[in-house]
């Protein structure tokens, strides 16, 4: 068990009055134990308490070769789990439940929990925890965006060749990322030819590469855990006025972002800075999503860069500023970098170029 983030999750608990706090998402639970356990459909849950009486729940199937430093409580699978939490949680008053729970598994222990017993979303106890890196992660995040700029300026050589196709591309990413020394990909990544540009989650397809056409590459990897995020578009051949001109805005707006990034501003002035960039010349309705997202052993971790989160910036929070412009059934052009907030300003974790690049 890691102590010291255990209480601070315990201090976070303390100030929102929980004295339990049920966790279920396995890499909140790897970040707190050093036990990572991919539990598929059985229950698996990590309880906390503030009077120190922490407790794991585990299905007899799962395997633990260390010492968690805490109580451990097996059940099978004909066994009744939930009851098992329940019966732990009768002296309760005030439950934290994490935001990934089954509803299968949180309503049951709900029917057999005392009357005066109160559930929460007790998520954030967490999350703000999660939320500033420590410098072994900080570490870890600056080596895993190192690897994604190498592993990029791959695919956009074989994007060069002009004979592949999206999916054909796609495919390949993993063992570029495997190559480097990860262990595959963060997500799925999105290779987007074209008028596929303007789907912001577009999945790769049968399309191949015409002279004149955007191509938006969004891709990451893990490294050690933790995961790296990336987009940069590239154009095939040629490039017209009105993409250059898409570009230079999405690249500006992207710039302007992280140039304003340091302790004590908002999140959603990140977001508006970028925005008004883009809104400003005209294409406001063509940047249809957030500026960014936390990130960390996750891929989208708890926090956003938008109007919906008014939280201040603070040292440590890494997080990605990805602008774009989609024009449907035409091209689209994001540009993403992940960023490392420090004690006066931002770190860019990505140092792959954001000139302009026509590529074949």
């Amino acid at each position: 068990m890691n102590q010291a983030r255990v209480n601070k999750v315990l201090d976070e608990m303390s100030e929102r009055g929980m004295d339990h706090l049920i966790i279920s998402d396995p890499s909140s639970i790897d970040y707190l134990t050093g036990y990572n356990n991919h539990p598929g459909e059985r229950m698996f849950v990590l309880l906390l308490s503030l009077d120190g009486n922490h407790t794991m729940f585990l299905n007899k199937l799962f395997y633990l070769d260390q010492d968690l430093q805490m109580n451990l409580v097996w059940y099978a699978d004909t066994e009744d789990g939930p009851a098992l939490v329940a019966d732990a949680l009768k002296d309760a008053n005030v439950v934290g439940v994490d935001k990934n729970w089954e509803a299968r598994f949180l309503m049951r222990v709900m029917e057999l929990s005392n009357d005066e017993c109160c559930f929460e979303l007790g998520s954030i106890c967490v999350d703000h925890v999660r939320m500033i890196k420590e410098e072994k992660e900080k570490e870890l995040m600056r080596e895993a965006s190192r690897l994604n700029d190498l592993a990029i300026d791959q695919v956009i050589q074989l994007c060069a060749k002009g004979n592949l196709t999206e999916i054909e591309v796609s495919k390949q990413v993993a063992g570029i990322f495997q190559s480097l020394g990860c262990s595959g990909n963060s997500f799925e990544p999105i290779v987007a030819y074209g008028a596929n540009g303007a789907d912001g989650h577009h999945e790769g397809d049968d399309s191949l590469l015409k002279p004149g056409d955007s191509i938006v590459i969004d891709m990451g990897g893990i490294y050690q855990g933790y995961c790296s995020d990336m987009t940069r578009t590239v154009f095939y051949k040629e490039v017209s006025d009105e993409q250059r001109k898409v570009y230079d805005l999405v690249r500006k707006a992207n710039e302007i972002a992280e140039a304003m990034i340091k302790p004590g501003v908002k999140l959603c002035d990140i977001d508006k800075a970028a925005r008004d960039v883009i809104s400003e010349a005209g294409y406001g309705e063509n940047f249809n999503h957030r500026l960014g997202h936390f990130i960390g052993r996750n891929v989208h971790e708890y926090g956003d860069v938008s109007a919906a989160f008014d939280m201040e910036v603070e040292p440590g929070m890494i997080f990605s500023i990805e602008p774009g412009i989609y024009l449907q059934g035409d091209f689209g052009v994001r540009i993403e970098d992940l960023v490392l907030v420090t004690e006066d300003g931002c770190e860019i974790l990505n140092s792959y170029t954001k000139d302009l690049l026509v590529i074949g």
